[in-house]
């Protein structure tokens, strides 16, 4: 393929957070699925890597590359929705954002999405992505279909009906079995959420953590080093949900649709680490990263911890695989150091049974990971079968996915 021997489109590229720059051989944005099948064939053909690339929003280097670097941003428009089975079929382009705004013009709504909206929808779903809400699982489970070119250069498309097993490796899948290019998902009838920010202490929090898991929709807490303060965050349906917080000061009330009021916009740009644990260990891990940070970090941390209840799936590497999960997330501002800092709290979640977040920053590797997820080798049995002579394992994702 020509693009190969072309070198104009050598650039110097990087992520949203801007933590991460590399300079691939080639960048390439492409045009549709036959361009793709011929990039991958020839890719096998010459020896190349190939990576695909979205939004950028990852802060790992899971987008890395020193070879080909292909974007989907052309991939980004909405081919169909059955309002009978309620489900929609998208490019694997399109961000979140994009995917909710379309979704609305058919009065349709995605289940949920994660704190921000502006991760590509196959970016998303790829790494695990999600929202709050212990009744909801990540963005990886509402998908039904995908279509994809894999390692092989070859169109495929799988569904949950005849390729459930396939199914569950391909969700959360990395990157690493092909380059999605459509996407059917479930949805819901658009629906509208009352939004609500409370704040409290720490130890009124954990004391009704319980029960604020269970009686909301979506719900999740912030926690502010420098105050030793927490924000609740509860979004419910009209009508539903914790009625009276006693305990806490209502900051913020907002009612909207769910594709506006679900994310939380943000200016500043930022770093995460994060980790999953047992929905039962979430509250010890969470009080050794609250002291560890008050010994140690607190005059250097100039963001929040996040603490987010997920509900269990069964794709073989999502961090909530076989188990209700909480994530707990580390931000640093992306302007300020956080090697150091990032370091230590590692330290923390490493000593529970916990799973990195595949998009987020950590240290984990192959081995380590292979620990972690019961279905481990499955998954690396269709990942050989998907992508038999490693076009797509780029050095990062060697790291974590070859023992």
């Amino acid at each position: 393929m020509a693009i190969f021997g072309n070198n104009s489109n050598k650039s110097e590229q990087h992520n949203w957070a801007g933590n991460l720059r590399f300079t691939p051989a080639k960048y390439h944005v492409a045009d549709g699925e036959r361009e793709l099948i011929s990039l991958l064939k020839t890719a096998n053909q010459k020896g190349k890597i190939v990576r695909s690339v979205g939004a950028r929003h990852s802060c790992s280097p899971i987008i890395e590359t020193d070879d080909m670097l292909v974007s989907l941003e052309k991939f980004n428009q909405l081919h169909a929705v059955d309002d009978k089975r309620l489900e929609a079929t998208v490019g694997a382009g399109m961000t979140v954002e994009e995917v909710g705004k379309a979704l609305f013009k058919h009065h349709l709504a995605m289940e949920n999405t994660g704190h921000i909206d502006q991760q590509s929808l196959a970016g998303a779903i790829s790494t695990g992505t999600h929202g709050a809400g212990k009744a909801l699982t990540n963005l990886s489970g509402p998908v039904t279909s995908i279509k994809l070119i894999t390692g092989a250069g070859k169109c495929e498309m799988y569904n949950q009906n005849d390729h459930s097993d396939i199914m569950r490796a391909l969700r959360v899948s990395l990157g690493a079995l092909g380059i999605f290019t459509q996407i059917t998902l479930k949805v819901l009838p658009a629906f509208r959420l009352k939004r609500q920010h409370y704040c409290t202490s720490v130890e009124d929090c954990l004391k009704h953590l319980p029960e604020l898991m269970e009686e909301n929709r979506n719900f999740g807490f912030y926690w502010y080093p420098r105050r030793d303060e927490v924000s609740l965050r509860l979004w419910n349906e009209l009508g539903m949900g914790t009625q009276e917080l006693p305990y806490a000061r209502l900051d913020k009330e907002e009612i909207g649709w769910s594709q506006d009021l679900l994310p939380t916009p943000h200016e500043l740009r930022y770093v995460e680490l994060e980790y999953s644990l047992a929905i039962e260990q979430a509250t010890d891990c969470f009080m050794e990263i609250r002291e560890r940070i008050l010994k140690k970090h607190r005059k250097e941390v100039g963001w929040r911890v996040l603490f987010r209840p997920v509900a269990a799936d069964d794709n073989y590497l999502s961090n909530a695989y076989g188990r209700p999960t909480v994530a707990i997330t580390i931000h640093q501002n992306a302007c300020l150091p956080y090697e150091a800092y990032f370091k230590d709290i590692e330290q923390i979640f490493q000593a529970y049974d916990s799973r990195p977040h595949w998009g987020k920053m950590h240290s984990m590797t192959a081995k380590e990971l292979k620990r972690c997820y019961p279905e481990w080798d499955t998954f690396q049995r269709v990942r050989e079968a998907f992508d038999p002579n490693n076009t797509l394992l780029t050095p990062y994702l060697k790291r974590i996915l070859i023992v």
